[in-house]
């Protein structure tokens, strides 16, 4: 069978463009991120509290690590998200072509700008 398997009106793409999949790149990344960082939370939280016995102050500082590491790096990984998104759309407006050198470009440019500001 070769019948296309959506309809699709006519002169429509079937694969999503650069716009489209921004927004699952950019969910993707801060709730990649959200979890990296509470992992990283409750391992340093619990690293810090190591020598305090199990107490519900305890529990407050491992959970208070935790979501503070968690939207720590949901915000970092969001922002590169939506920089690389940006960059990607804009040059692909701007050059007319939708290729490799377009993803290129973007991340070259969002990691420019990210290394710009001093970070490590």
């Amino acid at each position: 069978q070769d019948t296309d398997e959506f309809i699709l009106p006519t002169g429509a793409n079937k694969t999503r463009g650069r716009f489209e999949l921004a927004f699952f790149t950019i969910g993707g990344c801060c709730m990649t991120g959200a979890a990296f960082g509470a992992l990283n939370g409750l391992r340093l939280g619990l690293k810090e509290t190591q020598n305090m016995a199990w107490s519900k102050p305890r529990n407050v500082q491992i959970l208070n690590m935790v979501t503070r590491q968690g939207a720590l790096w949901a915000n970092t990984l969001g922002s590169l998200a939506l920089l690389y998104s940006a960059f990607g759309v804009i040059i692909e407006k701007s050059r007319g072509a939708e290729d490799d050198l377009n993803t290129i470009a973007a991340g070259t440019l969002t990691g420019m700008l990210y290394k710009s500001t001093g970070r490590v």
